[in-house]
């Protein structure tokens, strides 16, 4: 009998049938016995749901009791940002997966309780018994297509609508946001804006002015859409145009003397060249008198 070659390797893994496939993945998988957890395919190949959402169900479905899974704990624990996780939640509930319900705790406060389902028939048995529950995908009606933006109220238009003069209303506005942080700007309102506030400018309204008149008297609860409110307040407080002809000449300037030196102390100080002695040699000379 041949003495078996202990050195040679074993064989691979064969794919089903003896046969391997020509493309795909192939397994090398090892039956686990301790700390492993069962997840289903209907979420690990799920076909709606984002790549960021199944790997998060797996995650939630792996951890132990009391985990706290909220988007800040979530945060921390992953790279994505709070955006992305929270949205990914948002996925996990809308099809079945994840449920949150608030609750009062026996000292008053009202907290959210997170609820995992990897079985998504036994949670909708849930909800048919009267306990609060997120229904499955496949039960709820089409997602609607989010909302359109509401547009902005129209606004002033300039005479001339000169680059420099909408380059000086476009500065006013992405400054707004130095005197109220809420006052911060999209680029494409900005855009929507800027031909209001030239308006303004172009009736010799000063852009100090223009801004006092966008920031004073804000709402103090919040603004919710500024670029709205902004709108308006260059709709309804537009100043009339200034009035026609020239403009009043301005006062001259005041005279300014020659410097020169009093003839009785020598100080030094300005008056006309007929005046030789200061203001104090001039006030004790009538004193004296």
């Amino acid at each position: 009998m041949d003495t078996p070659d202990l050195s040679a390797p074993p064989h691979a893994p064969s794919a089903p049938g003896g046969k391997h496939p020509r493309s795909g993945v192939t397994h090398e998988h090892v039956r686990h016995t301790t700390n492993f957890t069962v997840v289903g395919n209907h979420l690990a190949q799920h076909p709606h749901l984002s790549l960021l959402a199944i790997g998060l169900g797996l995650y939630i479905q792996s951890v132990r009791v009391g985990t706290p899974v909220d988007i800040k704990s979530l945060t921390a624990r992953f790279k994505e940002g709070a955006t992305r996780i929270g949205a990914a939640l948002n996925e996990l509930e809308e099809y079945g997966y994840l449920r949150r319900e608030r609750e009062r705790i026996p000292d008053g406060r009202i907290v959210t309780r997170t609820v995992s389902c990897n079985d998504l028939a036994s949670a909708a048995r849930r909800r048919t018994s009267g306990r609060p529950h997120a229904p499955a995908r496949s039960e709820r009606p089409p997602r609607r297509p989010p909302a359109a933006p509401r547009p902005l109220p129209a606004v002033p238009q300039p005479g001339c609508k000169a680059p420099a003069l909408l380059k000086q209303a476009t500065d006013v506005l992405t400054g707004l946001r130095r005197h109220d942080r809420r006052l911060l700007l999209s680029a494409c309102d900005t855009t929507h804006l800027a031909p209001g506030v030239a308006a303004w400018l172009e009736r010799e309204v000063s852009p100090a002015a223009v801004r006092d008149a966008l920031t004073t008297g804000l709402p103090a609860e919040g603004v919710r859409r500024p670029a709205a409110l902004l709108a308006h307040r260059l709709t309804v407080q537009l100043p009339p145009p200034p009035p026609v002809g020239p403009r009043p000449a301005a006062a001259p300037p005041p005279v300014r003397h020659p410097l020169r030196n009093c003839d009785r102390c020598d100080r030094g100080f300005r008056a006309p060249d007929d005046e030789p002695h200061c203001r104090d040699c001039r006030t004790a000379a009538a004193h004296r008198t």
